[in-house]
């Protein structure tokens, strides 16, 4: 009975840590494109990213993180015999990899909050992807094991993936695009007639 307990708390801390690591990094996004805004816009955008990402991190993704290594080692203790197997090390490995990526975003986090953080809107959206092919990968070595298929429909379900990755980020640039060119694109405001030019409309 304790290892269904732990199965079923370790899946709430998987769902609500993933759940930050998609939505932390769209936030970067949002965070560093607010950097060239116009004041005071840019000053009213920035601390609100800034509130959102530290309440996130704090209190959804961290402690999500901590339940779900918490309840895995639960599972683990109800058979231990796992740990001689190659694909739990496989797993181990990537979630080693989240780890890390988790906490880099905390440094990315004081590094916009500083200004200091060269990485452009674009660029966080690459970076959003990363816990996307993490979690497949995971899951993948959760379900099938040491039986991981490695046939024609998991290469083609894997560049499906990719594809729907690379058509969002082609999306959004267009996205980006279109609104520079439309900004271009709006005439300038004509400055205001002075009075020896607003006598020479009405004599004419």
């Amino acid at each position: 009975m304790s290892y269904l307990w732990f199965k079923a708390f370790h899946i709430v801390g998987i769902v609500a840590w993933f759940a930050g690591l998609f939505y932390l990094p769209r936030l970067f996004v949002y965070h560093a494109e607010a950097y060239e805004q116009p004041e005071p816009a840019r000053t009213i955008l920035t601390n609100q990213y800034q509130i959102m990402e530290r309440r996130l991190y704090s209190i959804i993704m961290t402690p999500a993180m901590l339940l779900t290594i918490a309840m895995a080692i639960g599972l683990v203790s109800t058979e231990p015999e796992v740990l001689k197997q190659p694909w739990f090390h496989a797993k181990m490995a990537f979630v080693v990899l989240l780890i890390g990526y988790h906490h880099y975003c905390k440094r990315l986090m004081k590094k916009l909050a500083l200004d200091e953080c060269k990485m452009t809107g674009q660029q966080f959206r690459w970076f959003n992807e990363i816990p996307t092919v993490l979690f497949i990968v995971v899951v993948m070595l959760a379900v099938f094991k040491n039986s991981l298929p490695t046939d024609i429909t998991v290469w083609g379900i894997a560049g499906m993936v990719v594809a729907f990755a690379v058509a969002i980020q082609l999306y959004a640039r267009k996205r980006r695009l279109a609104k520079e060119r439309a900004a271009s694109d709006e005439p300038l405001a004509k400055e205001p007639l002075t009075e020896k030019e607003v006598g020479s409309a009405a004599s004419s």
